[in-house]
C-alpha cells in the first residue's frame, strides 16, 4: 500500500514536496504567476490544488472556527454586511455581487464570515444567535434587522453611518469590521469570483485570520487540518470529496 493511501496526497502526480510548497504559496496568498514560477505547474493543476486547499480551510471553520461562540458578557462584536463583487472595467455598478454578513470580537481578534442570500432580519438574527453568545454587546448600524437585538439577549449600541463613522457622543464605531472587509477582499483572486466561490474564500480569510489570533504556524495547521479531514473522509469515500472530476488529474 502506497503511504499516500487515505491522505491529503492520494491520486496525485505531484511529489510530496512540491505540494507541501503549493500549499505554503497559498496560505500566503502568493499570485498564480508567481507559483507557476516557483513550482512549475500548469494553471489547471494550480486551480485544482487552490479547491483542495480552500475544502480543508472549510473543514477547518466547521470543526475548530464554529465550536467556540463569538463574544459573551464583557464582550464586544461589531457586526456589519458588505457586497463583494468587481466593477465592470473598474467602475460603474457592481457586477455579480454576493453579499456577506460577518462578525469580530474586539477582545480575542476571532470573526466569522457567512455569504448571505438576504439581510432580512430572520436570516441575520439566525447567523447571529449561531455565533455570538447571549449576553454580548453588539454593535451595528442601523440597518433595520438588527432593530430586536436588544429583546434577544445582547447589548445593542449603534452608529448612524450616514452621518459620521464614529458617534461623538458614545465613541461607538465598527471599524474593525470594516478593516476587516478590506483586508478579506483583497485576499480573494481577482479570478473565477462566482458566488459559488465565495464560501471557500471566506473560509480561507478566517482560517488565516484564525491562526494569527492565536499565534499558530498556518502552514503546519493546515497540514495538520489536511491529516484529520481525508483521515476521516476517506473511510467513506475514495479520494478528495467535492473534487470527483478531477481527483485523478492532480
Amino acid at each position: 500500500m502506497s503511504l499516500r493511501q487515505n491522505t491529503f496526497f492520494y491520486k496525485s502526480h505531484l511529489s510530496i514536496l512540491e505540494i507541501c510548497s503549493f500549499v505554503n504559496l497559498w496560505i500566503m496568498n502568493a499570485s498564480f504567476p508567481l507559483m507557476k514560477q516557483q513550482l512549475r505547474l500548469a494553471h489547471q493543476t494550480l486551480t485544482d490544488w487552490s479547491s483542495f486547499c480552500r475544502e480543508v480551510t472549510y473543514e477547518y471553520d466547521a470543526m475548530v472556527v464554529r465550536k467556540v461562540k463569538l463574544g459573551g458578557y464583557g464582550h464586544t462584536v461589531e457586526i456589519d454586511e458588505s457586497k463583494f463583487g468587481r466593477r465592470k472595467h473598474h467602475q460603474g455598478h457592481r457586477v455579480e455581487g454576493q453579499w456577506v454578513f460577518g462578525g469580530y470580537e474586539r477582545e480575542t481578534g476571532n470573526c466569522f464570515m457567512v455569504p448571505v442570500e438576504n439581510r432580512n432580519a430572520i436570516t441575520l438574527l439566525a447567523i447571529i444567535k449561531e455565533w455570538i453568545k447571549p449576553g454580548t454587546t453588539i454593535i451595528s448600524d442601523c440597518w433595520k434587522a438588527y432593530n430586536t437585538l436588544n429583546n434577544e439577549g445582547y447589548v445593542h449600541m449603534t452608529v448612524n453611518h450616514s452621518l459620521y463613522f464614529k458617534d461623538p457622543e458614545t465613541g461607538v464605531h465598527s471599524n474593525t469590521i470594516e478593516s476587516s472587509w478590506r483586508h478579506s477582499k483583497a485576499s480573494m483572486s481577482n479570478y473565477c469570483r462566482k458566488k459559488t466561490f465565495y464560501a471557500g474564500y471566506l473560509a480561507k480569510y478566517m482560517f488565516t485570520k484564525h491562526c494569527r489570533s492565536h499565534k499558530l504556524d498556518p502552514t503546519a495547521e493546515f497540514l495538520k487540518q489536511a491529516g484529520s479531514v481525508y483521515n476521516k473522509n476517506n473511510t467513506e469515500h475514495d479520494g478528495h470529496s467535492g473534487n470527483e472530476d478531477n481527483s485523478d488529474d492532480r
